[in-house]
């Protein structure tokens, strides 16, 4: 009787293993996509939305540690900003940028002054010609404290 009553019950549970499944995919957009998107929310200043998109965006794009640290620098969130600025640098040795920003952070803080001063004369040494405007103006401000 017993067996009678959850048979059908046993049933129900075994056919769930053949009924067709929806599956979700766990991220539809690509990390070129959540870098772009990161861009926008920061311009749009989302920064808790870009930080997220960025963090998407870092294993194929390290740019994204650059975007990523400035946007974290502007929440004042400096000891994450240092941490992304120097990942950004170990991954885009010859890219200025950020090097220049990891010596402004310094400087702003008034903290490791003279490796700021070393970082603004690397994003100096590396810029393009006729781009290191920006680099030296870190770097007079850094000499000028």
């Amino acid at each position: 009787m017993l067996l009678r009553l959850f048979l059908p019950f046993i049933l129900f549970l075994l056919s769930g293993c053949v009924l067709p499944r929806i599956v979700v995919l766990d991220d539809i957009l690509s990390q070129e996509e959540h870098l772009k998107l990161g861009i926008s929310y920061e311009e749009k200043n989302e920064y808790d939305l870009a930080i997220r998109e960025y963090q998407s965006a870092l294993e194929h794009f390290p740019i994204a540690h650059l975007y990523l640290a400035n946007t974290y620098f502007l929440c004042k969130e400096y000891v994450l900003s240092e941490k992304h600025y120097k990942e950004a640098i170990r991954r885009l040795p010859e890219n200025p940028r950020p090097y220049n920003n990891l010596a402004w952070l310094y400087f702003t803080q008034r903290i490791k002054l003279d490796e700021a001063e070393t970082l603004a004369r690397k994003a100096i040494k590396l810029a393009p010609p006729g781009e290191a405007g920006v680099y030296l103006d870190t770097l007079e401000k850094i000499q000028d404290l």
